[in-house]
């Protein structure tokens, strides 16, 4: 499956926020009733996504015409930061997201970043094991404001 997908990075000539956002928000779907505080996809939309891919460097997972994934990174200092990673339900398992995670170690050498990170909800305990599996480690519990216990973990990938 992963041999037919394409990784293009989103540039000026990309067009399909709608697609994009029914994208994040269907495969981002599961978490919901399950997160506290909700997840901020709930606040993204067209426009805003536009201007994260402006404001950050995003790609898009093709199969054919299909949008069937995206990434978006935003450089830190010591860090390249991997945002709303989202598979299409009918894709996953098949390799997409490791495909994206390898552009962003990819990004990250070329960026001269050491490493990689991110952030995944405290109860989605099947991405921390996911994420474990392909080499991040759990460094940090964070909350989000107004909340005094942790509502999310930090995780890294240290590169080679």
């Amino acid at each position: 499956m992963a041999d037919s997908i394409e990784i293009v990075r989103i540039d000026g000539c990309f067009h399909r926020w709608g697609d994009l956002l029914a994208l994040i928000l269907s495969s981002f779907a599961y978490m919901d009733g399950v997160v506290d505080p909700p997840s901020s996809a709930h606040r993204l939309t067209a426009a805003s996504l536009a201007q994260k891919a402006c404001d950050e460097i995003a790609f898009v997972a093709l199969e054919d015409a299909n949008l069937v994934g995206c990434v978006f990174f935003r450089p830190e200092p010591g860090f390249l930061y991997i945002g709303k990673l989202a598979v299409s339900l009918d894709y996953q398992g098949k390799g997409i997201g490791r495909l994206l995670l390898s552009v962003a170690e990819d990004l990250a050498r070329e960026m001269r970043l050491p490493a990689l990170r991110l952030e995944t909800r405290i109860e989605l305990t099947s991405n921390h094991q996911t994420f474990g599996r392909w080499g991040f480690v759990k460094t940090a519990e964070n909350s989000h404001a107004g909340f005094d216990r942790a509502t999310s973990i930090e995780m890294q990938k240290r590169l080679a």
